[in-house]
């Protein structure tokens, strides 16, 4: 496993994205995932599978103080005491005391200030109930009216080679916070690319791993690519062993432009 940087905590360029895991379908993909290696989860309270993450992550063995969690607040609760409620109630369901990164699962969506969202975070950061504060599919001018009310440790948007995410690269570098990928193979597209393909077959890897490789050798960058079935979470994890010169990383970026 790789890791990324970020205020001085390291954190794996790679995890286990849940959306759409659900049951024990969801608990056996998180248990399967942490046995071959990943260290670093994601869901939230949206998806439904909290406690079945949970549930996974305590038959996997692995100590809960070697796995990154990562959960989200929903829009309708970002009210402040719908805030401290959730998240509890999230603590409760994956088992745990705390989380690494709570975020806001999208920007407000005109009814609650975000300093109230943003101040009830801190107050769960205060009682030890979350480590990290982030935001979720936030605007770069967001982000910074975002780091006026916490200390923002993430911004997880939808990053992949056909999305070219340039501002928020630069402002991730600049804030040194991390950058997400969220459907980082473009819902499978990835994996049918002419020019991805091309350049696997130089590494003996497919153009999904390329796609993936190219994500996380970006500086800030971690992805959360779903995975259930244990050939695709190995093919995923078995991006390791191989690196892209900067001529490939400079051709694969061409195609978000």
């Amino acid at each position: 496993m790789e890791y990324q940087t970020v205020k001085g905590e390291k954190v794996p360029s790679l995890g286990l994205g849940t959306y759409r895991l659900t049951g024990e379908a969801c608990a056996r993909a998180v248990e399967q995932a942490l046995s071959m290696g990943y260290r670093h989860i994601d869901t939230a309270q949206m998806y439904g599978n909290e406690a079945e993450v949970g549930r996974g992550i305590e038959a996997s063995g692995v100590d809960r103080d070697e796995v990154f969690i990562t959960t989200k607040v929903w829009p309708s609760d970002f009210e402040h005491d719908r805030v401290i409620q959730t998240t509890r109630k999230s603590l409760r369901k994956l088992g745990t005391d705390h989380v690494d990164l709570l975020l806001m699962h999208w920007p407000p969506n005109g009814g609650t200030p975000l300093g109230e969202t943003l101040g009830a975070m801190r107050k769960l950061q205060e009682e030890g109930g979350v480590r990290h504060i982030g935001v979720s599919n936030f605007s770069p001018s967001l982000v910074e009216e975002a780091a006026e009310h916490a200390e923002v440790f993430c911004n997880q948007v939808e990053y992949h080679p056909y999305r070219d995410q340039g501002r928020i690269l630069d402002q991730a570098q600049n804030m040194d916070y991390l950058v997400t990928a969220y459907r980082p193979l473009s819902r499978g597209g990835a994996g049918d690319d002419a020019t991805l393909g091309e350049i696997g077959e130089a590494h003996g890897k497919t153009a999904a791993q390329v796609a993936l490789r190219w994500l996380i050798q970006q500086e800030k960058v971690s992805a959360i690519p779903k995975a259930s079935s244990e050939d695709h979470l190995q093919a995923n994890l078995d991006v390791f062993d191989f690196e892209l010169s900067g001529e490939e990383m400079d051709c694969i970026f061409s195609l978000g432009r």
